[in-house]
């Protein structure tokens, strides 16, 4: 699970195209920095981007680490609209029960993913929708257990509809994104309500049953369920959003290097994530004046730790811009390599996420060959927003005669 920044809620859209809503800002910042960014100087102030940028992988670390309290401490991915789920010590617990939750769930249902890899995507797939759709079918019962209300059900995968495969927002009207969004959102609250007042009791040998006891567990009967709710829908936009889109890059970046199709599936997962990050920028505030990077940084300022350029610093990769997998068959620079965060905030998932990917990756390739086109002609570069998502295309699975595979 790769921790965003800031994430949409149910409703609203996960990322969208042109105008002057979150995308399109988020859109403006990746291609300012870009811009701005020579190799050379790794921390400057951006004033077209409203803060100060952070692309050295040094600097990065310092600020992502916080080892000695230069940036006031918060989550990446605990936030709400009122601030963020806390103490520290429930974070922890949720993030470690959650975890062992997905990895009992990828062990136990490893032998499903060939057949869930045969079924979805079909052999010519419009992406990064059916990634997002694979992961969503095969987590199903992690963010909800079988025998949850089926409208809850319905909920859950409505939400991925409107608010995460590409286009949500454009399909519906703003007065039906709120509608939506005021059901799904009311859905949820009751739900999480119900097992506050019912709890399982505490030591219980099956564990919590989906994220939502996890959520509910580690809050307590106390909290408040409005700040629970958002803390499951960053569950839900970790697993089926940002592990759907990294699996998506990979597929991409696969169709448009077929030269590197025999690379292990391992260093496939992480030449994707390097080259294009889901989070990409991490904001800090810092907690008292000080010099970074050879910029003076005051708590009035904003930090913008950019790992997408991070991870293409010419100080510490050959060839940063291109897709190069065998790279990792050695030990990479592990200084600037940011895909899940840093420090203490680092995602709780990681471990289990990239799993996930490398198995997913390993059986979409494995006897196929993969093609990609764009959609549209101006779908070339990513869609961005608070997660950087692959462009839409089709991706076409052939035997390695190429002809198509039939179903």
């Amino acid at each position: 699970m790769t921790s965003s920044p800031a994430r949409p809620g149910p409703g609203e859209g996960a990322r969208g195209s042109g105008g002057a809503g979150p995308a399109a800002r988020h859109g403006d910042a990746l291609a300012l920095l870009t811009a701005e960014f020579d190799g050379g100087r790794g921390v400057w102030r951006s004033a077209p981007a409203g803060g100060v940028c952070v692309a050295d992988p040094e600097a990065a670390r310092a600020v992502m680490g916080n080892r000695h309290g230069v940036v006031a401490d918060t989550s990446d991915f605990y936030h709400h609209r009122n601030g963020v789920f806390g103490p520290r010590s429930a974070q922890v617990a949720v993030g470690r029960a959650a975890r062992l939750l997905i990895q009992r769930h990828l062990r136990e249902r490893q032998a499903d993913l060939p057949r869930l890899v045969e079924e979805l995507p079909a052999p010519r797939s419009e992406w990064p929708d059916a990634g997002n759709l694979l992961v969503l079918r095969h987590l199903r019962d992690v963010l909800l257990h079988p025998d949850a209300p089926p409208h809850l059900h319905t909920t859950v995968e409505a939400i991925v509809s409107r608010a995460v495969l590409a286009g949500a927002r454009r399909r519906h009207s703003a007065p039906s994104r709120l509608l939506f969004r005021r059901r799904a959102l009311s859905a949820l609250h009751a739900e999480i309500r119900a097992r506050q007042r019912a709890p399982l009791p505490p030591g219980h040998p099956a564990g919590p049953r989906d994220l939502v006891d996890v959520v509910v567990g580690g809050g307590g009967p106390t909290a408040d369920p409005r700040e629970l709710v958002e803390v499951y829908l960053s569950f839900l936009f970790a697993t089926a959003g940002s592990i759907g889109f990294a699996l998506g890059w990979s597929v991409l970046l696969l169709g448009t290097h077929p030269e590197r199709a025999a690379a292990e599936p391992a260093w496939i997962v992480r030449e994707a994530l390097r080259l294009w990050p889901v989070a990409w920028l991490f904001a800090r505030t810092p907690s008292r004046a000080q010099e970074l990077g050879g910029v003076r940084v005051t708590p009035r300022d904003r930090l913008m730790v950019c790992s997408y350029l991070v991870h293409r610093h010419p100080g510490y990769w050959e060839r940063p811009d291109e897709f190069v997998p065998e790279r990792w068959a050695e030990a990479p620079p592990d200084a600037a390599y940011l895909p899940f965060g840093h420090g203490a905030h680092t995602c709780a998932g990681a471990t289990v996420a990239v799993r996930l990917l490398e198995d997913l990756v390993g059986l979409l390739t494995r006897d196929r060959r993969v093609s990609v086109a764009p959609v549209t002609a101006d779908s070339a570069g990513p869609q961005v927003g608070p997660a950087l998502a692959p462009p839409r295309f089709t991706a076409t699975l052939s035997r390695p005669d190429g002809c198509p595979e039939r179903r």
